[in-house]
């Protein structure tokens, strides 16, 4: 019997984050997708207005949550947990 893979703890920890965001139980939270990235520089994709940033590649991950047919994208890297990524959202 084979036993289901593991959730990698960034996954978990992001899974977690969103369900305690909307009120929701984490099995509610959906996994569209989860991927090792190479961020361009230290913002981890997720750059904010007037900030400044080391210009160097930071390895990270990118999970992309789904609930209730909407996408949340999760961003992390250099030591930096799962944050929810906003950008380009009002």
């Amino acid at each position: 019997m084979e036993s289901a893979p593991l959730e990698p703890p960034s996954v978990a920890l992001a899974r977690k984050d969103l369900a305690s965001r909307l009120g929701v139980d984490p099995s509610e939270v959906e996994v569209a997708s989860h991927a090792e990235v190479d961020w361009p520089d230290a913002s981890l994709g997720c750059p904010q207005p007037g900030m400044r940033y080391k210009q160097v590649v930071t390895n990270g991950t990118l999970t992309v949550l789904t609930i209730d047919g909407r996408e949340y994208r999760y961003h992390a890297g250099g030591g930096r947990l799962p944050f929810l990524c906003n950008a380009g959202e009002q």
